[in-house]
């Protein structure tokens, strides 16, 4: 099944099912990565959560944490509510460490 979705540069056509064997993904999910111009399971590897996450806010959208805890259960081949409270912690703190570089750059 695909579905369209819209973006500043061009209409981008996704299989909603890209992600289907990865926990946590759904529908929603794989839109908001393709948004990001994530489209593939090797892309968001290679990006790992924090980076996916930051991409997906970069086109505008607001996702929540849970789309974090989603994204890194998913690589890690758990549910998103068994990503421990020390790993949300580090991601949470990579997210910081992202926006202080950030504003220090600007």
């Amino acid at each position: 099944m695909f579905t369209a979705i819209t973006s500043p540069a061009a209409l981008i056509y996704v299989e909603v099912d890209l992600f289907n064997k990865l926990r946590n993904l759904g529908p929603a999910s794989a839109q908001m990565l393709a948004s990001a111009g994530i489209l593939s399971e090797a892309q968001l590897r290679e990006m790992g959560s924090v980076s996916a996450y930051l991409a997906v806010k970069a086109t505008g959208c607001e996702p929540s944490l849970n789309l974090l805890w989603a994204i890194e259960g998913a690589l890690t081949d758990r549910g998103w509510k068994e990503v421990s409270k020390n790993e949300k912690t580090s991601l949470l703190m990579q997210l910081d460490d992202y926006e202080r570089r950030k504003n220090e750059m600007s």
